[in-house]
């Protein structure tokens, strides 16, 4: 396969999305994290329209000072922008939707959501306007362009940062157990007696928030069987989610549960208030499975935990016994700007705008580096030399650059009818109240909807 060119796209290939390709010529990005709406760009009517994205710092503010910059360089063509906690996001998105209401600029995750966006009619097709501009498409990762592309049209502008997922740990709660990170699932579960036993809570988990439980299953079916199991689930194949090897990660997801892995209550922690990270960094829990836009709150919020050298890393540790490559990883294979196919003319300009000038210019790819992440723009690691975190960008770069699968996440892969019932049944799962079998009969019930 040439790194330089793009995956192939189909609406039915979710491998298609996954290949990792090496990252000096393309590389691929997690659900994100989230506020309330807040709003920049001005207020009242502009020509430009608007555009929503998620909140929380430090990417908000990023998205914000990106809009900012091109509404002072183009104050005729001016966006308004607004800022939405993720769960209320997805919810505000939708209705819009379909309602004919969307923002000119649409921020979403690609996959099975924009797909049904081109479903509805709901977005541009922006393939010649890529042809029109190469300069733009050529300084982005070209797998990145996957989750974009839908039946081989592109409907969003790739941005933003790369996220594969990450194991975090506290380095102090490890040395104040005296144990090492786990390089094996069964060394990942022998911990959880060992921390227990000290007060500390073994895992973190915002599990009110559900995309936060999914991850650990995304990881152990494809430890234990490989990305293939999840492809026949996206492929729409009778009762794939019964596959013996999905049977076993789903039990082994409830093994750790009823271990006490997880922190106590984890059900009503959320995610968006980055509640599960301050655990994390408060000695309170010693891991944490979670994305890498994580790294810049905890850095900002955690004290000294980044700034002291107490985080620690990993790829997900492999599965004794199982047919996955222990390189592979999950994520999304970017963040997505569409524009509304309901926008004017004017609007769809100013958009077409902010996507050549100010969407992972120089200055955003820097913010982005100093907030700790990877952009998704050839050659960025050449940026990293002078950052005080250029050890974790190393990190998240060769883990994205050399997996052999880099997968898109389940919910973002699959409608949205069917990431619901998946996320829905997650939290059943979690919270013990269905068994394995369960969950695989609800899942089968809705494969290919």
């Amino acid at each position: 396969m040439d790194p330089m060119k793009a995956l192939p796209t189909s609406r039915r290939g979710f491998l298609s999305l996954a290949l990792g390709l090496p990252i000096a010529g393309a590389t691929l990005a997690a659900c994100g994290s989230s506020g309330p709406g807040t709003e920049s760009g001005g207020s009242g009517k502009t020509s430009g329209g608007s555009y929503w994205y998620l909140s929380v710092d430090p990417a908000e503010s990023i998205r914000r000072n990106s809009l900012d910059r091109f509404n002072k360089a183009n104050p005729s063509e001016a966006i308004k922008g607004q800022a939405f906690q993720n769960d209320a996001y997805k919810e505000k998105i939708k209705t819009a939707i379909g309602a004919g209401q969307a923002p000119t600029i649409i921020w979403g995750w690609g996959g099975g959501g924009l797909g049904s966006w081109v479903d509805a009619g709901a977005v541009d097709d922006l393939t010649s306007w890529f042809g029109e501009n190469p300069d733009v498409k050529e300084k982005l990762f070209p797998a990145s362009f996957g989750a974009a592309t839908i039946d081989g049209k592109i409907y969003a502008m790739p941005a933003e940062t790369v996220q594969p997922i990450v194991l975090f740990y506290n380095k102090e709660k490890f040395d104040e157990v005296g144990v090492e990170p786990p390089q094996s699932w069964d060394e990942l579960l022998a911990l959880v007696p060992k921390f227990n036993a000290k007060k500390i809570a073994p895992f973190s988990l915002g599990g009110q928030s559900r995309w936060t439980n999914m991850m650990w299953l995304e990881f152990l079916f494809d430890r234990i069987g490989g990305p293939e199991i999840f492809q026949a689930v996206f492929d729409g194949e009778k009762n794939a989610w019964s596959n013996p090897a999905a049977i076993k990660a789903l039990g082994e997801v409830q093994k750790l549960v009823k271990m006490n892995g997880f922190i106590k209550g984890f059900s009503s922690i959320t995610a968006d208030s980055n509640a599960d990270q301050a655990l994390l960094t408060s000695g309170k829990a010693a891991m944490m499975l979670h994305g890498p836009w994580t790294y810049g709150s905890m850095k900002t919020e955690g004290g000294d935990f980044v700034s002291g050298g107490h985080l620690g890393y990993l790829n997900f540790p492999p599965v004794e016994g199982g047919t996955g490559d222990p390189s592979n990883t999950y994520g999304n294979p970017g963040q997505y700007l569409s524009i509304s196919s309901k926008a004017t003319p004017e609007q769809k300009k100013a958009a077409q705008d902010f996507f050549k000038t100010q969407v992972l210019s120089d200055a955003e790819q820097q913010e982005w580096i100093d907030s700790g992440a990877v952009p998704i723009v050839v050659g960025s690691d050449s940026k990293f030399a002078g950052s005080e975190d250029k050890e974790f960008l190393q990190f998240v770069y060769d883990v994205a650059s050399k997996a052999k699968v880099f997968s898109q996440s389940w919910d973002q892969a699959l409608s949205p009818t069917a990431a619901e019932s998946l996320l829905d049944n997650i939290a059943k799962l979690f919270q013990l109240s269905i068994d394995p079998q369960k969950f695989a009969d609800n899942m089968n019930a809705v494969i290919g909807k």
